[in-house]
């Protein structure tokens, strides 16, 4: 007899159908076959040992295993349960049409305990798309699949709670506490703790604004990593499709460390020792890297310079497509890479090359080197750079909150929006796009052209500098881009010295 169950398996960060056949015939042992990786092939253990402590038996004939679709390669822990219960079913134990309509995952300790599982949000997008009338998992992971509207999710934490709902037992399906919350979550970080730095804080207001890149030159202690902190706390709140596929990158990650959605952006800073596939992603097992975990959110990169020229080079493709494509020798995985990328670094080696009182004790050439470790292709996707120097604290400015800027950044977000249909963020105009919405009048196009000139500025910076005009022009409330809004944002594109 042959009994199918339903399952699911990772790739990328969505998830693909799997069906796991088990077949009990004439003989002695077990195989599982189907590309399956070690942690699969593994299992049987698990379940043989699971199964005992529900007063049940593992047959002592010759059990197949099969997880279709044979060319895709399954690894993890995933298959669990689902195996567990084709074998019962197969050997008698269980009524097969009790399985019918369910996708099941879990992965079983020795005890019968469920342990959580990666991607349980994506296996249940999957399963919904799939028609299935409901989906069981560990209870751990619940709150994060039941998020998926029109599929019901059962949450068990040991392999008993889920053998006496199939047979016949009344649970009721996960609810929902909260699908996204209506205003952002407090960040702990505000801007009105940070005194002075005027032009800084504009500076991260048009990122927010438009989801610009920036670049903080300046020296130690001049407050670059304070305010690269805060800089979430100014961005608009996630939309519920952000929230799902920020959450499904985490979950798939295996960073999941609260019940349902995410309802903050992502901020990662990863240490200047990073290695490449730490950045981008990638293992035997394709897993995210710093940039997907940072997808709708920010990649802080604090002392720029120091990161390896190769870190810093694989950047640059993903700034473009706001993708990540891990290919192997037999497949491959793509992993969305939608983020800000704020940059801080010193102006030089001792970090007091252009201090008001502090003199620098670097050579011209030191200084070269220093910066040089920065490739011009990679500066030239940042839209915003800026030199820091240190805060007057004597300055008696009226400090704004987070709050405060928060609500010109949603403004200028919803002024996007009305304009635009396929893109979330000035940042994202293609071409077309920015010919269309990024006009210029004559004395703004001259002065562009200009600066094009003394700058030695290349075609993309061009499409750049228009992008950051266009969302100074929506922070100000502007129809259209002013010769005002195209200085500033020309002034905000090069770093001094």
């Amino acid at each position: 007899m042959t009994v199918s169950v339903l399952s699911a398996a990772l790739a990328g960060i969505d998830a693909a159908l799997i069906t796991v056949e088990t077949r009990i015939c004439p003989g002695l042992g077990y195989n599982i076959v189907g590309l399956a990786g070690e942690a699969v092939r593994e299992s049987l253990y698990r379940v043989e040992s699971a199964v005992s402590t529900v007063d049940l038996q593992m047959p002592r004939q010759k059990m197949l295993v099969s997880l279709a679709p044979a060319g895709l390669r399954k690894d993890g822990a995933f298959f669990d349960l689902p195996i567990a219960l084709g074998i019962l079913a197969a050997s008698g134990q269980l009524d097969p049409e009790r399985l019918s309509g369910y996708l099941f995952t879990g992965e079983l300790s020795l005890n019968g305990k469920l342990r959580p599982v990666r991607g349980a949000l994506s296996m249940a997008i999957e399963a919904q798309k799939m028609g299935c009338k409901g989906m069981i998992v560990p209870g751990s992971n619940a709150q994060e699949a039941a998020v998926v509207k029109n599929l019901k999710v059962y949450g068990f934490d040991e392999l008993a709670g889920v053998l006496a709902f199939l047979n016949g037992g009344t649970v009721e399906p996960t609810e929902v506490k909260e699908l996204i919350s209506p205003q952002p979550a407090l960040y702990a970080a505000d801007m009105a703790d940070v005194k002075g730095q005027a032009e800084v804080k504009r500076v991260l207001e048009i990122m927010a604004a438009g989801g610009h890149n920036g670049l903080l030159s300046g020296p130690p202690g001049s407050g670059k990593s304070m305010l690269a902190a805060r800089l979430p706390g100014i961005l608009p709140p996630l939309t519920l499709a952000e929230a799902l596929e920020t959450t499904q990158v985490h979950s798939v990650a295996g960073l999941l460390d609260q019940t349902g959605l995410l309802l903050q952006r992502p901020f990662r800073a990863p240490h200047h020792t990073a290695s490449d596939i730490a950045m981008v992603g990638g293992g035997s097992v394709p897993m995210p890297g710093e940039i997907s975990l940072a997808h709708h959110g920010v990649l802080f990169l604090d002392e720029l310079p120091e990161f390896k020229r190769r870190v810093l080079e694989v950047l640059r493709q993903p700034l473009e497509e706001r993708k990540i494509l891990i290919s192997r020798a037999n497949f491959s995985a793509s992993f969305p890479a939608n983020f800000v990328l704020l940059a801080a670094m010193n102006p030089c080696p001792c970090g007091y090359f252009g201090h008001p009182s502090r003199k620098c004790t670097c050579t011209f050439a030191a200084i070269h080197r220093y910066r040089h470790r920065i490739s011009g292709p990679l500066l030239d996707r940042i839209d915003l750079q800026v030199n820091v120097l240190p805060a007057d604290l004597s300055d008696g400015q009226v400090l704004e909150s987070s709050a405060v800027i928060r609500a010109r950044v949603v403004a200028a977000r919803q002024r996007q929006q009305q304009r635009l249909s396929s893109v979330a963020c000035n940042a994202l105009l293609n071409t077309a796009m920015v010919k269309e919405f990024c006009k210029l009048d004559a004395q703004s196009n001259a002065l562009l052209q200009a600066a094009m000139v003394q700058h030695k500025l290349s075609a993309r910076s061009y499409e750049r500098i228009l992008k950051v005009a266009r969302t100074i022009a929506d922070l100000a409330g502007s129809a259209a881009i002013l010769l005002p809004h195209l200085a500033e944002a020309i002034g905000l594109r090069q770093l001094a010295g």
